[in-house]
């Protein structure tokens, strides 16, 4: 079994993730969220989609980035 990096519960059904060349490993894709998944600039939610990024920072949606500065950008074309 492995032990998931994040909780450390051992699990028979853990998987891994490789990122920027490093393997992680996780029992849920909660744990996978919370240890890889980006916060936005602004609200610091998690950003599971694509989300929106300008200037170096990922925002969860258009409406944050705006309220940051960014501009141009748009949630849909």
């Amino acid at each position: 079994m492995a032990v998931c990096e994040v909780c450390g519960n051992d699990y028979d059904k853990a998987f891994q993730v490789t990122m920027q060349g490093r393997t992680h490993t996780f029992d849920s894709f909660e744990c996978a969220i919370h240890a890889l998944a980006p916060t936005c600039a602004h609200c610091g939610t998690r950003i599971i989609g694509h989300g929106v990024e300008q200037a170096g920072k990922i925002y969860c949606c258009a409406h944050c980035a705006q309220k940051e500065g960014a501009s141009g950008l748009k949630d849909r074309a």
